[in-house]
């Protein structure tokens, strides 16, 4: 769907209270007809510009609603889509998404990019002493599949992963400092080889 007629649904669903507060009883029903547009009926999304969801670790995904709901992250598609979705938001409907997503079977994303995937590997697995860059597989985990507030990277788009790491080194999304000193010195060659790698596991 293209942004346009993603925003217009946006305000359309803002705008009709009562559909937001019947959605807010039912959490499956609320991700189906709502969040689908971009993230997917199971939370597979099919544009790499929305994070695939589907068996993604359920605090991170609290985390990244709060922090949506609280305009701290601040990210130009945040503020385009999820500050206005988050704001509709109690606590409990956000813990229940997230478990709904978490329940849904993950992404198999099969690389497109072999030729990446050697220097990949060593990027998530040793990281880059030379250039201050940590293992990925540190926080991310070996099989990249996250672990509580740190998010699942294995079957996440490569492009939404790379522009993460962009908006993290830009500071443009700020709401992970820890990730800002990660992908400082990152350069975008071996950000598309680490993200490669960690969504093909």
């Amino acid at each position: 769907m293209k942004p346009q007629l993603l925003a217009l649904a946006v305000f359309a669903w803002l705008a009709a209270g009562s559909g937001a507060a019947l959605a807010q009883q039912n959490p499956t029903a609320l991700a189906k007809g709502v969040c689908s547009a971009c993230h997917g009926p199971e939370g597979r999304s099919i544009s790499p510009v929305f994070p695939n969801l589907a068996g993604q670790q359920p605090a991170y995904i609290v985390l990244q609603l709060e922090a949506f709901r609280g305009h701290v992250r601040g990210d130009p598609n945040a503020q385009a889509y999820m500050w206005g979705m988050a704001s509709q938001l109690s606590d409990d409907m956000m813990k229940a998404l997230a478990d709904y997503y978490a329940g849904q079977k993950a992404v198999q994303e099969k690389s497109v990019e072999p030729g990446l995937m050697a220097e990949g590997e060593k990027i998530y697995t040793q990281g880059i002493p030379a250039q201050g860059v940590p293992a990925c597989s540190g926080c991310h985990g070996a099989a990249a599949e996250g672990a509580g507030a740190f998010p699942r990277l294995a079957g996440q788009h490569v492009d939404y992963l790379v522009a993460q790491m962009l908006g993290f080194q830009s500071g443009v999304r700020g709401n992970a400092p820890i990730m800002l000193t990660v992908v400082r010195s990152l350069r975008p060659q071996q950000m598309r080889a680490a993200a490669v790698y960690a969504a093909s596991r």
